[in-house]
């Protein structure tokens, strides 16, 4: 197959040549976008130790019309979620057993009601107690957990040092605990991400009002736009305005919703988040015409985060572009091929928002190098003022070179040395 033509979409390859058997001068109408999903609506709450079935129980009967609504609407939901408080807030005072108890109920009731379940950050502030942190490790190390969890590395007044050792503490224990080191899925170190955020593993709020945020899944969008546009100065545009579309209705639905519940709508992330085919790394290539990590990749990311935040709704959250390399099915493939690799995806966060997201590390990266990545992108998200986020999987027992060996909803891809180490 010509060059030209390996990267171009199935779409663009059927329109052309179906226009080669019609007659001359017959027009084609262009067949409508796919309207995209929505990743997440996530609710923020309050709880408290004692009356936690009770508030989330009403978190998800809330949460629910909101989603009816957005379904409604014509937009697949693909699930509702509930962060609260940062755990350490209602969790003190008690014994570590009754800590690990409480946690564990409130895993068992996301599953009975049906919501993904954060349990917010185990440090805030670089001050902050680490005896969190130390059950933050056991409950991320359980089979079977599905709480979700974070930890701020950088905020307004600097980067926290601390946290950053820290955050590296939980993703090498973690890696070495959990069953093929997955329990990193669940945990991301943040970095000047404001509260309110929708996406996990960052989402987050201090105690207060409830609050409930919405985040799109719209790299098909992006696929679409760029698929039939490569010329920088309108493909920002183009994709402004396709993402408009769908963000303005969804908020539309939602926020009518909402009124007179008592909940305050905090805003939407129109991140065109990816998943599976449904590819971010494609629509890139699209545009350069090459592999991802091609010369233009660097544009191509900086046009996604100018348009995204160009999108004239309410927003929150990163509001740019996520790179999870082992949740969608380009990225992986291209990371297995060494198109592109961590030094790449720092580069493209300077134009973007996001970070180093699922990134495979071998299982005997030592936690200094952890904390080593932690800080590069925390120190990034500082320099620059935007939200950054870090979401590393150590993979047990392999080496640079061999295949992770994750599941669920994360691919496989060969593990890459770090930027630096020679290739054997």
């Amino acid at each position: 197959m010509p060059p030209i033509l390996r990267f171009l979409s199935a779409r663009s390859l059927s329109a052309l040549f179906l226009a080669a058997l019609l007659p001359t001068g017959t027009v084609l109408s262009a067949a409508p976008a796919a309207k995209p999903k929505v990743r997440a609506i996530t609710g923020f709450v309050t709880i408290d130790a004692k009356n936690y079935p009770a508030q989330l129980a009403e978190t998800v009967q809330f949460l629910s019309k909101v989603r009816e609504a957005v379904k409604a609407a014509g937009y697949d939901v693909a699930g509702i979620r509930i962060s609260t408080q940062p755990f350490p807030e209602y969790t003190k005072g008690l014994s570590r057993a009754d800590a690990l108890k409480l946690l564990r109920d409130i895993n068992d009731l996301s599953t009975k009601l049906g919501f993904n379940p954060n349990i917010g950050p185990a440090m805030r502030k670089d001050t902050d107690p680490t005896e969190p942190v130390d059950l933050l490790i056991d409950v991320l190390s359980t089979p079977g957990n599905r709480l979700v969890s974070n930890l701020v590395t950088a905020g307004e007044d600097g980067i926290y040092w601390n946290a950053v050792r820290q955050a590296a503490r939980v993703i090498k224990s973690v890696g070495e605990r959990s069953p093929h080191g997955q329990g990193n899925f669940n945990f991301g170190a943040i970095s000047m991400l404001k509260p309110y955020g929708p996406f996990y593993p960052g989402a987050w709020h201090p105690a207060g009002p409830r609050q409930f945020a919405i985040g799109l899944e719209s790299a098909n969008v992006v696929m679409d736009v760029f698929a039939s546009n490569q010329d920088p100065r309108t493909a920002e545009k183009a994709l402004t305005e396709a993402l408009s579309v769908h963000a303005k209705a969804v908020e539309a639905a939602a926020m009518k919703a909402s009124t007179g519940s008592g909940w305050t709508y905090a805003g939407i992330d129109p991140t065109p988040a990816p998943g599976g085919a449904i590819s971010i790394g494609t629509a890139v290539e699209s545009f350069v015409g090459g592999p991802f990590g091609s010369p233009g990749t660097e544009t191509a990311s900086a046009i996604i985060t100018r348009a995204v935040k160009a999108v004239p709704v309410k927003q929150t959250g990163y509001s740019g572009l996520m790179i999870p390399v082992l949740e969608e099915t380009t990225l992986t493939r291209r990371w297995t091929e060494g198109t592109y690799g961590l030094d790449s995806i720092l580069a493209y966060s300077a134009v973007c928002a996001g970070g180093v997201d699922t990134v495979p590390l071998a299982g005997d990266t030592s936690e200094a190098a952890i904390a080593r990545i932690v800080g590069d992108v925390a120190t990034l998200a500082y320099r620059w003022n935007k939200p950054l986020a870090t979401r590393l999987l150590p993979a047990p027992g392999r080496k640079a070179g061999e295949m992770t060996e994750f599941g669920g909803q994360l691919a496989n891809a060969t593990i890459q040395p770090l930027p630096g180490t020679p290739r054997k």
